[in-house]
């Protein structure tokens, strides 16, 4: 298929060969042989009179033209994903479609592992692939690699549309038999106990709970003990004294599972805001709208109570 004597195939090879910056990676990717995707390069090059790639020593290096097709690629081949997406109804009992969705692990163990066996029952046929956290999800979103992000307000990209999916609260938690929770907890039991902390790497500057504690000058703190995942904080208290603040929707899940309390901090603390995000070019997808329609309906299901 041709437009204006571009074959349109030629699209995502230029896409994939912009990302990788390798012909033989682009070729593993597209499912094709190293010289097909050698001749795809070339029969860029003729039509856009640009080298596209150049050798730099061992590695391959965009042309300045080629980087300034690269946004343009970028929302093109979102635009047809859209497309494609709501080019039918949305049928869950039938549907094959896979849904990619970047998210946290809390999210994970406190909306997700209850949305997953619903699905297996209204959507058999549909799967699910949940993506960490990372510096690229909102790139990922904007190229169409991604259907739907899960993150906090202050994380989410200017550039799209968003929706509110439910308020989150967090609370201390420690071990149930640390005798702090026999009392009421004051701020100085709270940073005088030394910590555990949740830490993403590179992924984000910081948790919400951890940034909004800087900025409301709450430092000093001792931490103790510094995990990568939101779900090794409460196995980390059990048997100390030591205390850490996390979502109160996860340290229920917890409470049901390990011994461990959780109280309201003894400070004033903001509620974090969940949101859903998606591409704009999405805003009619069919599927997006029913996936998200279900997320919505589990947490409405798993409120927790305001008086608690």
């Amino acid at each position: 298929m041709r437009f204006k004597g571009l074959d349109l195939n030629l699209i995502v090879a230029l896409d994939v060969l912009l990302e990788l910056r390798s012909v033989s990676r682009a070729a593993d990717r597209l499912h094709m042989s190293q010289p097909a995707m050698s001749a795809a390069l070339g029969r860029l090059r003729d039509y856009f009179h640009d080298p596209i790639l150049t050798a730099h020593g061992k590695r391959m290096a965009p042309t300045a033209h080629a980087l300034s097709l690269r946004p343009m690629i970028t929302a093109l081949l979102a635009d047809v994903d859209a497309m494609v997406s709501a080019s039918t109804l949305f049928d869950p009992a039938i549907a094959t479609r896979r849904f990619r969705i970047g998210t946290s692990d809390y999210l994970a163990a406190v909306l997700f592992a209850r949305l997953i066996p619903l699905l297996q029952h209204i959507a058999p046929h549909v799967t699910v692939e949940l993506v960490p956290p990372s510096d690229r999800l909102s790139i990922e979103l904007s190229q169409g690699d991604l259907d739907l992000v899960i993150t906090p307000a202050e994380y989410t990209s200017p550039d799209h549309p968003c929706e509110f999916l439910f308020d989150e609260r967090h609370v201390v938690v420690g071990c149930a038999a640390n005798p702090v929770f026999a009392r009421t907890m004051t701020e100085r039991d709270f940073f005088d106990a030394g910590h555990v902390v949740a830490e993403m790497g590179n992924a984000r500057p910081g948790s919400f709970g951890e940034n909004r504690l800087r900025e409301l000058g709450r430092v000093g703190r001792r931490i103790e003990v510094r995990v990568f995942s939101f779900l090794l904080v409460p196995e980390m208290l059990v048997g100390t004294t030591r205390l850490a603040l996390m979502h109160e929707r996860l340290a229920r899940v917890f409470a049901g599972r390990i011994a461990i309390a959780h109280v309201a901090p003894p400070f004033d603390f903001p509620i974090m805001r969940e949101m859903l995000q998606y591409h704009r070019a999405r805003e009619q997808d069919a599927g997006l709208r029913w996936l998200m329609d279900q997320c919505k309906n589990i947490v409405e299901i798993d409120k927790p109570d305001p008086e608690r």
